[in-house]
């Protein structure tokens, strides 16, 4: 399914995919340190960013794209 905002393939950066998965940055890092969220892809010397396909895959197994409490 194509959603508004998220690429095909890609990378996105932490603001961008905050926007599409909402919640805060403590949050996101803790968890994709706890296995919840994906892992990042350092593509560079201080620049971090998501695979859109890993992105794409916790949406659509969140059901209803937004998280749960």
């Amino acid at each position: 399914m194509k959603r508004a905002g998220l690429p095909e393939t890609g990378f996105l950066r932490l603001p961008e995919v905050l926007t599409l998965y909402p919640v805060s940055r403590s949050t996101w890092w803790a968890g994709v340190r706890a296995g919840r969220f994906p892992p990042a892809v350092q593509i560079g010397t201080r620049c971090t960013a998501w695979r859109a396909e890993d992105i794409r895959a916790l949406i659509d197994a969140t059901g209803s794209g937004r998280p749960s409490e």
